[in-house]
């Protein structure tokens, strides 16, 4: 019942769609005479909500928090034992249709499944990425499977999860799947914007994970003074990150993550504040 949900809640307070909708509700409202003024403000505040969110920092400012929160992960260190990949990046119906991979704006995702496969060849594998789609649909994993040659990793080090469709399930399949020993380390691959809600539900399945974030959205602190050439990537950053708040506040309410907003662990020994 979540899963549907959280789909249904999430269009309805997308604030693109709300700000689209405000606007053509307050059109409609100016056809009735003793309702024009309350269409006026409706369809006002929709145009420059739109503008505002579209073109000004905003979305940068949103998103930055959550980009910032685990920094790149170290060149140095001891090899890992496992990498894990978050599916999100390839367009998975798409993909099949078209017989090729068709990847999405998060395609930086399987990008660094094969590099990080070229960089620790003696590191397990995983993809963990099932159907995002209510009633079903091909999972991103079978995807990789058919066209892993193609993406560059060799299919036989592969371990495939793809019954997950959203980020808890990723951490409670892959958690069953490759049961980790005590003093692995592992990384976790996925989008930095999405990074602290996710190591909070690997944490929560009792899989510590190192964060290895990819595909940022903005390129420092400095963008909370740059404005978006395109309304359109203005509002679609906005929705992300908006959606991301929500959702690592709905995990925390319920109990998919141990904190409202996980970040990287205190060294061993360190005091806590």
């Amino acid at each position: 019942m979540f899963f549907p949900l959280s789909k249904v809640v999430y269009f309805l307070i997308t604030p693109s769609n709300v700000l689209i909708v405000s606007v053509l509700i307050g059109v409609l409202l100016l056809a009735v005479a003793r309702l024009r003024r309350t269409g006026t403000a409706l369809a006002l505040l929709g145009a420059v909500g739109l503008a505002v969110c579209g073109l000004g920092p905003l979305s940068e400012i949103i998103l930055l928090p959550l980009e910032q929160r685990f920094p790149p992960f170290p060149a140095d260190g001891p090899p890992p034992a496992g990498i894990i990949v978050l599916g999100g990046g390839i367009e998975a119906g798409l993909s099949e249709a078209r017989a090729q991979v068709i990847v999405n704006d998060a395609g930086e995702r399987p990008i660094y499944l094969a590099d990080l496969a070229r960089r620790f060849p003696a590191a397990r594998l995983v993809f963990s990425g099932g159907s995002g789609f209510i009633g079903g649909g091909i999972a991103e994993a079978d995807i990789v499977s058919r066209q892993a040659d193609t993406i560059g990793v060799p299919r036989t080090r592969l371990i495939l999860e793809n019954r997950s469709r959203n980020t808890r399930e990723n951490a409670l399949f892959t958690a069953a799947l490759v049961q980790p020993k005590p003093g692995e380390r592992w990384l976790l691959v996925t989008s930095a914007w999405h990074m602290p809600r996710a190591v909070g539900c690997f944490r929560q399945a009792g899989f510590t994970v190192d964060a290895f974030p990819v595909d940022y959205r903005t390129r420092g602190w400095g963008d909370v003074a740059r404005f978006n050439g395109f309304a359109s990537d203005g509002l679609l950053q906005l929705d992300l990150g908006v959606k991301e708040w929500i959702g690592l506040a709905v995990y925390r309410w319920a109990g998919y993550t141990p904190d409202w907003f996980p970040g990287p662990e205190a060294p061993e020994g360190s005091a806590s504040r």
